[in-house]
């Protein structure tokens, strides 16, 4: 018997109803089909560092006493290192390339830092400033104007000013010469996910890097003085103003309060990028090394947030969980620790290198210190910076190299 005319009219509009309600639960994907996809990391990533390092998704070897890792983690991609031992402790698409922002700048500050005494003064043209992105974040420099080497970096570091960067570069020469030595200083440091197409990390296309390539390229930067003095900073004298590190886990903010141990690094966002940070942290004597990139998130602070979580997770699990893969050395360093001990080209031991344990952590604090006003996170000073200057980083072997430790900026 057929079904009555109200039955199949009801039947007809539950169904709709169900299927709309479907569609409006439903992942964008199945709700519109031309819809773009979230994007997700390749199939085939690097293997540097470790096999587990190229593999999509979260990698950690939870075991009887290790710390689960932290809730609410959005970031596309990030990863947490000893700095000291390189030991990736867990990573989470470790070698997806992404656009880096800013963080790019710690590159730019390996590369540049070591070339321009601090003391030295440049005029900036007009010409010197050609290229800036629009949008660009900016210190602001003036045409005319005379800057110390010492004033842009502290440009760079604490208000991650392109300006700084592109009369940095014209001082090297040009943006184009720029560019070149930073993409010969990452195939040194081996950071083979990192594209570089301008120096101040502003967004282009092609232009990437990845969680693991800036944890390299940050734990290198440490390792010079003037490196770590200016990321460390938190505020500054600046042509008569005080700047401040847009930093939020060195110096605060109104929902992310300063994080304990921390000295730096480097900071950066942008339309593409999202938000990307890469920090370092000391206590108890260890350092750790945390790269976020991108979180999904879209709260207020949330890349520091994660960030601080990712740090809290390491201090709690250093020494208990087994690690997943290891931040590799620059290729001189490893081609000098397959050398026979007794040449010239060996690295130096311990006693050599000069390095000295670290007795526990102290708080950070800002304070005044050296000149112009600059501020700086002193709770590292006796700590982290002391550890990070006895050059005790270790991959099997120590590095960098004596050549390197040794080398002067160019007059």
């Amino acid at each position: 018997m057929p079904a009555p005319k109200k039955t199949v009219r009801r039947s007809l509009l539950v169904g709709a109803a169900t299927l709309l309600s479907l569609a409006a639960t439903a992942p964008a994907a199945l709700a519109a089909p031309g819809a773009p996809k979230t994007p997700a990391p390749p199939a085939r990533m690097s293997t540097l560092g470790g096999a587990r390092l190229g593999l999509p998704g979260t990698q950690v070897n939870l075991a009887p006493g290790v710390p689960v890792l932290p809730e609410g983690l959005t970031a596309r991609s990030w990863i947490v290192s000893d700095a000291q031992s390189g030991e990736v402790l867990a990573a989470h698409n470790a070698h997806w390339p992404l656009p880096p922002a800013s963080t790019l700048k710690m590159l730019f500050a390996d590369t540049l830092l070591p070339r321009f005494p601090k003391t030295m003064e440049h005029r900036v043209a007009a010409r010197d400033l050609d290229g800036m992105g629009e949008g660009s974040s900016v210190v602001g420099i003036k045409t005319g104007h005379t800057y110390s080497v010492h004033d842009l970096w502290l440009g760079v570091f604490l208000r991650s000013g392109n300006d700084a960067v592109h009369v940095l570069s014209a001082m090297n020469g040009s943006v184009a010469d720029t560019v070149r030595d930073m993409r010969q200083h990452a195939d040194e440091l081996q950071a083979r996910d990192t594209r570089v197409i301008s120096p101040d990390g502003y967004d282009e296309p092609g232009q990437v890097s990845s969680a693991y390539d800036l944890s390299l390229i940050a734990r290198s930067g440490l390792q010079k003085k003037d490196f770590r003095d200016y990321c460390s900073t938190v505020s500054a004298d600046f042509a008569g103003s005080e700047i401040r590190n847009t930093n939020r886990l060195l110096s605060g903010d109104t929902d992310v309060p300063v994080y304990q141990g921390i000295a730096g690094v480097k900071n950066g966002n942008t339309t593409h990028a999202g938000a990307t940070f890469t920090g370092v942290a000391e206590r108890g004597g260890r350092v750790l090394l945390v790269t976020v990139m991108n979180p999904q998130k879209p709260e207020h602070n949330e890349v520091y947030k994660e960030t601080a979580k990712l740090f809290d997770w390491g201090f709690q699990a250093a020494g208990k969980v087994t690690p997943v893969g290891e931040l590799v050395p620059p290729k001189t360093a490893a081609r000098a620790s397959a050398a026979p001990s007794g040449s010239a080209t060996a690295p130096a031991t311990a006693g050599q290198a000069g390095s000295a344990p670290v007795a526990g952590s102290a708080p950070v604090a800002a304070a005044a210190g050296g000149s112009r006003g600059m501020g700086t996170a002193l709770g590292v000073a006796g700590g982290l910076l002391v550890l990070l200057a006895g050059g005790v980083f270790l991959v099997n072997r120590r590095w960098p190299l004596p050549d390197l430790m040794r080398r002067r900026p160019r007059s």
